[in-house]
């Protein structure tokens, strides 16, 4: 690596270097499996984690969600087998010297099986929950990152819909010009 690269980048500054509010780049780390290294009280990413980051913010600008450029990237687990019809260990994933997303997908695979950074698939209720009772207004990049949707696919869908159990309703712009949401949970 050269003196001008990087070989490691503050997770601190991933606000402002993609205009996010910190749940939604943390949501994106989740969804690419990227763990940051603690180095005493600060977080890092990797140069190749960072530049993961910035192909999915690109993706998503173009109106991709994160989904869609996970399976295009084929960073999901694949099962696979040994021969007789159990998953394998370490030999059975097909990783080549230049296959990063491989790469990524079988460290992920191999941290799943030891329980390392199991993220909570249900999060994402207590943070509109808390919306919600509290009135705040999350802007449409951080109610995508919540809902694992495109902002485009987020406007798209006008000026009120629902979603797991929760009502969205446009209620004004942020200082950063995004559209904000009034978000109300739906009564039974």
């Amino acid at each position: 690596m050269n003196s001008g690269e990087i070989d490691r980048y503050p997770v601190s500054q991933l606000q402002d270097r993609y205009s996010l509010a910190r749940s939604a780049v943390y949501k994106r780390m989740q969804d690419l499996r990227i763990v940051p290294e603690k180095v005493g009280q600060r977080s890092y990413i990797t140069a190749p984690q960072l530049q993961l980051l910035d192909e999915l913010h690109r993706f998503v600008n173009q109106g991709g969600s994160a989904a869609e450029f996970i399976e295009a990237r084929g960073l999901r687990q694949r099962p696979s087998s040994n021969g007789n019809g159990q998953a394998g260990g370490g030999s059975d994933l097909a990783i080549t010297p230049n296959d990063f997303g491989g790469m990524l997908g079988a460290l992920a695979e191999l941290m799943g099986r030891m329980g390392i950074g199991q993220p909570d698939p249900l999060k994402y209720f207590e943070t509109l929950e808390d919306a919600a009772r509290n009135g705040w207004l999350p802007s449409t990049s951080e109610l995508a990152g919540l809902l694992d949707l495109s902002p485009r696919e987020v406007e798209s869908y006008g000026d009120r819909f629902s979603e797991a159990g929760f009502i969205f309703s446009r209620s004004g712009y942020r200082k950063n010009g995004e559209i904000a949401w009034k978000v109300t949970k739906r009564l039974k």
